[in-house]
This record gives C-alpha cells, structure tokens and sequence, in this order.
C-alpha cells in the first residue's frame, strides 16, 4: 500500500454519541423483510476463526484499563499511545497522529437560586463520589460542563422552555412568554444540546441549565420503586449529562478551522458562528426538581403550552414561569485554547491498493469512566485486532486496506476524525469503500443500526450469523433479538450525525454506525456522566462483558466481507427503493405547507438511478460468476464511487459542511436525520425559493451518482 503509506507518516508526525429517536415517526420506508434462516447459523471457516476470536474476558481487561484512565480531549495521550501499543502487538501499523485544536476547558462553574422570598440557596452541579465505583470520587476526574460553553456570569428569572426545540420557543413567542433577558431551563432529549443553547441566545435569553428528566427513563426509575445506582439498575438522582454545545448542524470539526485540518500555524477563524455566546451548565434532576417547583402557579400550565414531551416525571407542575423574584445565578468561566489531540491510526495493507475500508471509533470522554461511550467500542477494536491476526496466521489475506481510527475529541464535535477526513480528502475520494462506526458498542441489549441504503443487505444478513447472548437458553441471532424488540418493524435507520460517520458520509463513502443500547426495561444508562463506569458496566450494562463480544464478532465479520469479499457486498437496488420512499415523504411535507413545489425532476432521476442500479447489480453478478478480472475491477471501482455523486453539488444553505443532497443532519436536530434536507427544510422554514433551488440540485447529485454507475 505503498500510495497510502506517505500519507499516514505525514500525519504520524502532525494527529451518537448518542442516538436519539425520542418519537415515532411517520415513514414510507418497509421493514425488512425477514428471511427463513437456518439455525444454528452456518459459518465459513473464515467467519468461525473470526468469531471465536472474541474473548468476553479480554474484552472485560480492555474495558477496565480504558475505564480508568482519564481520557478527556487534549489530555489522554497516555490511553492514545497504549491503544497503538495494543494494536502493534497484534501487527498492525499502528501510528499516533496529532493534531492542534481549539477545545475549551472548565475553570470555575456555580448555579444559585434566590427566591422570591430572599432566601438564596446553591445548586448542587457535581456528582456524588460512589464508595462503590471507585472513579467517582478521584480528583483528576472532571467536574460539571459543557464543551465551547460560553463565558459569562448572569442572574435573571428563569422560564422553563420544554426540550428547547425552535417549535417550543415559536410556541412560547405566540403564547406571549416573555424570553428577552431570561435564563433558559431546559429538558435533556429530542435534539442536540449545542441546539437547544443556540435557539434560547437566538431568542434573546442570557443563558441556559438543560437537566434529565426521569421521564426518558421508562420504568426503570425510583419513582417506579427501582433503586438508584450503585444499589439498583435505576439512575442515579445526581447523575449529570455532560457534553458539548458546539452548534453541531452548522459543522463539526475544529470550529476554528472550517474545511480545512488543524495542523500548528494554519488559519484560524472567529468561532462565534459555531459556539454560543451565553454561558450554560447541565445539571441532574435532583437539581432540577425544585426549580421546577419554584415555578409552579406561574406561567403557562402544559395542557395550554401544547408541546409533546413538554411534562416530565418530576414533581412539579411544569408551568413555564417565570416566577416573580425567583431567579438563577449562573457562573460559568471556562479556558479555550489551542491543544494537541490524539488519532491512534492503524494500518493493515491489502493485495488492492486502489480499495480500503475505514473502521472507526473515538476514544475521549467526558469524565474517567466512559465505558459505554465510547470505550465498549474502544475494547472492541482491540479486541477486532487480535481476531484479525488470528485469521491471519490461518492465511488469510485482505483484498482490501483496513485503517483502524481511534478517534480523540469527538466529543467536542467529531474533532480528531474531521480534521483527519480534511487531512486526507483526496486520498479518500479516490481508495475509500466504506467506513464503519462503532461508538457506542454497549450500554444496553438493544442492537441499533444506521447506514447508507446500499450497506443494508450485507449489515442485516450478518445480524443472523451472530448469537444474541442475552436471550434465554442462546437460540436467538442479534436479527431476531432486533426485530423483537421493534415489534418486528426493525428499521436500518438513515444517518444525520453524532458520530465520527459524519465526515466521512459528507465526503461521499458510505457508511454505517452499529451499536446496542438500553430499552423501557433496562438497567438506565449513565450517558455523559460519571457513572458511565466500568463498575456500572460490569454490574448493569453487560455483567460479563457478553454482549461486548457479540457487537465485536458482527463487527468482524462485516469488515471481513467488506475487505474479501471479491464483488463489494453492496446492494445497490436497495438505494433506489430508498430514495422512492424519501419523496413520499416529502411530497407529503410539501402538500402540508400548502406551497406548490414540482419535485418531478427527483422522481425522474430516481427512475434514471433505478436502471442504473439495476443494470450494474445484474452485472456484478455476471462478473462474480465469470472472475472476469476487468468487470469486476469495473464493478468495485463504481460500488466505491458511486456515493461521491450525492455531494457533488456544493453544502447545504448556510451549512456548506453536509454536502449529501441525500441525508444530512436536520438544522434543529444536530442528531436526527432529515432526508432532501435541502428541499425538506426549505419548505419547514417556509423558504420556498431555496426548496425550488435544492430540488434541482437534488435531481442533480441523483443523477450524478447514477452517472457513475452507469455501464
């Protein structure tokens, strides 16, 4: 791999999370057909070897060396250098890779609350140290805040604005709630927190306190009778969701240098269109419950405000305020710098120099624990590096590159893979197959699943070959176990972001992000938070480390098909039925807003994507069956390309970054995807000109991406 091995010297020597599907949602897209399998599943040799690579004992030592050691963007060189040690132990060409970045850390934070009365009383912000988990209580763990959190110290009534989406604040504005000069109190969930900050400052308010509301917590709570963590599966009442507030659906990255990496003397640009301008701080429900209180008989009532997921689980009345005399003193006083980051990149070379795939998770966290997010996946990759050398000694050999990331700072805002991505675009463009995410491998039992539609076939069919290990006597696969759990609607969802996915999707290489998380009826999950440990882990998340090694033998088997296989496993038809679906829904938008919008131009150039669709699946098959050298190569390089068509026709209105006409993060989600978003938000902020525009370019980087495949 002699064209990719310069690349990474060079950059040797320089360097979602969470999903969130709060809400059902309305779609055109059909569950996937379920397929009679047989069971037990039936493996290859290679697919055995692999498999049984998995050591839920090993994983269990990687998990608690990474649940230990401080990890905190900028700071966590030492879990960088023993991640590269790891995998160069298991002969991969592993190599730090550093980049200087502009991050933000926390000097001094404090919340108050002076009533009306004159009484005033402090806030508790930090968490209890747990005798029980032995990280909790150390001193180098980080104390409560928010990533690229404003400066600033403010006192002002507070009004209670919901999950903070742009549709609570219009509602407020129309309900006549004074905003101007307030403080935000805001729900956790829905869309990302940078967002929730960026719509209370665009609304005029001074600053923001986002808590957790137990109400996203099913019945696994101690008003339910569960207990609270260490002694029981519920959540502890002082557990705080630390994060970022970059405002994520503008561009992720170092905020500092848009579009290009961040390497020491580059550039550097004002990030005020990208962080806030008022302070903000996230607090438990504990905290939360007597603000909430404060307000109750003031304001607005819930029934009248008329927003969904608007009245938690707390006891309070949730009424809007403010309340005359109650006000909040908020004292935030963070540090930005420039600051070295750490990518941990590694290198396996295949027999195609001219074809790699991408596996990727980052490494950072918020706090000392971290074991779910990210560091269950971080295990994993390890884990994936000895299986790798295993199939190795049995002599195989990849078609294809793997490059292994274990990404540093996203947390900030997919920093170290974005500035990498910029590092190395043209490189990308031209050798990437695919890129595979794995960030929150664990928290729960639950598999999710996003990706590019033409990855769907090959990632479902590999959910049957691996066992679910938290189903009774081991007879149900991870599909089965999917299905069951969505009712048998399973859906492979399409990709916003939150994940280190994000450049890449946004550079035209398809992508999937895979992970399992925690149900209704599971034991709570501490995300963001101190209890995020390896205690918590091994105690409620995974006790024995099971479901571990089940994510990581999908894992490995999906690289492995991506690299052997000799046709790319893509089912490209797929697409086709996909993007059929994705017009449905936005006819149905467009119908909704009353506008008259011709989106006859998409429906014409999905039709000509489905022939080219068609016609190169019915050829790949002919070139598997013949080995004709030249067709398969022929086949393989559009199955590479093919997705570079859907960012061909520039970024999105004011957000130049996401580039897929396709799918993108919604403005007011950060997260969540919005299909068309082009033309989709458009027509939602009733900017109809730039819906018309976007339908063009739509049709456009359709017709483009059949271009490529074309034959």
């Amino acid at each position: 791999m002699r064209s990719l091995l310069p690349i990474l010297s060079v950059a040797g020597l320089a360097s979602a999370c969470q999903r969130d599907f709060d809400a059902p949602r309305h779609s055109h897209r059909k569950p996937l057909l379920r397929r009679e399998t047989q069971w037990p599943p039936v493996l290859s040799k290679h697919e055995t070897i692999l498999t049984n690579s998995f050591d839920s004992n090993s994983i269990d030592d990687w998990a608690n060396y990474y649940g230990h050691e401080v990890k905190l963007a900028g700071l966590g060189k030492k879990a960088a250098e023993w991640t590269r040690d790891r995998w160069a132990e298991n002969g991969v060409d592993a190599s730090l890779a550093e980049y200087q970045v502009y991050l933000s850390y926390p000097l001094h934070q404090s919340l108050a609350v002076t009533y009306a009365n004159g009484t005033r009383s402090e806030v508790k912000i930090q968490e209890d140290a747990l005798e029980e988990d032995d990280v909790t209580g150390r001193p180098d763990n980080q104390p409560t805040f928010h990533g690229y959190s404003a400066s600033g110290n403010v006192t002002a009534e507070y009004v209670y604005v919901g999950r903070g989406a742009g549709p609570d604040f219009e509602r407020l504005v129309e309900l006549g709630v004074k905003l101007d000069g307030k403080i935000a109190l805001i729900r956790y969930g829905g869309l990302f927190r940078g967002l929730k900050v960026k719509n209370a400052q665009d609304h005029g308010m001074i600053g923001a306190v986002i808590f957790t509301d137990p109400a996203d917590d099913g019945n696994i709570t101690v008003a339910k009778g569960v207990a609270a963590y260490p002694d029981g599966p519920a959540r502890h009442p002082d557990a705080v969701q630390k994060g970022s507030v970059l405002f994520l659906s503008t561009y992720p990255g170092d905020p500092t240098t848009p579009g290009y990496a961040s390497h020491e003397g580059v550039p550097r640009t004002d990030t005020s269109s990208v962080t806030p301008k008022i302070p903000s701080l996230p607090i438990s429900y504990r905290a939360a419950q007597p603000l909430l209180q404060a307000l109750d008989g003031h304001g607005l009532e819930p029934q009248a405000v008329n927003r969904s997921n608007w009245k938690g689980a707390l006891e309070a009345e949730y009424r809007t305020g403010p309340a005359p005399g109650v006000k909040l003193s908020l004292d935030n006083l963070m540090e930005g710098k420039i600051t070295p980051i750490w990518n941990v990149i590694g290198v396996i070379n295949g027999t195609n120099p001219d074809e790699t795939v991408v596996i990727g998770n980052h490494r950072d966290t918020w706090m000392i624990g971290g074991t779910g997010d990210p560091n269950s996946g971080s295990a994993i990759l390890v884990e994936l590096t000895k299986a790798l050398k295993k199939l190795g000694k049995a002599g195989w050999k990849p078609k294809r590159n793997i490059i292994l990331g274990s990404w540093d700072a996203e947390e900030y805002g997919m920093v170290g893979s974005t500035e990498w991505v910029e590092d190395h675009v043209s490189w990308l463009k031209d050798t990437v197959v695919a890129y595979l995410n794995i960030d929150v491998a664990v928290s729960g039992p639950r598999v999710g699943l996003g990706a590019t539609p033409e990855l769907h076939t090959i990632a479902t069919e590999l959910f049957k070959k691996v066992i679910h290990p938290n189903f009774g006597a081991y007879n149900i696969s991870l599909y089965d176990a999917w299905q069951s759990n969505a009712g048998g609607e399973a859906r492979v969802e399409p990709l916003g972001s939150g994940s280190d996915f994000t450049a890449f999707l946004h550079t035209g290489i398809s992508s999937l992000d895979v992970g399992s998380g925690n149900g209704p009826k599971d034991p709570v999950w501490h995300y963001h938070s101190n209890y995020d440990t390896y205690h918590w882990m091994s105690t409620y998340g995974d006790p024995g480390f099971h479901m571990h090694a089940a994510m990581g033998q999908y894992l490995s088997l999906l690289a492995y098909h991506l690299v052997t296989d000799t046709i790319i496993p893509f089912d490209i038809p797929v697409y086709t039925t996909e993007l059929e679906s994705y017009l449905e829904e936005l006819n149905e938008t467009i119908e909704a807003s009353g506008e008259e919008i011709d989106t006859a131009p998409i429906a014409k150039a999905i039709a000509v994507f489905g022939k080219a669709a068609d016609a190169i699946s019915a050829l790949a098959k002919k070139a598997e069956k013949s080995k004709d050298h030249r067709l398969v190569k022929l086949i393989n390089t559009k199955y590479r390309d093919f997705q570079r068509g859907f960012v061909s026709q520039g970024g999105l209105p004011n957000r130049e970054f996401y580039k897929h006409v396709v799918t993108a993060p919604g403005l007011d989600t950060g997260y969540a995807a919005v299909t068309f978003a082009g033309v989709t938000e458009g027509v939602q902020y009733g900017n109809y000109d730039v819906a018309r525009e976007w339908v063009g370019k739509v049709a456009g980087g359709i017709l483009r991406a059949a271009e490529i495949l074309a034959v």
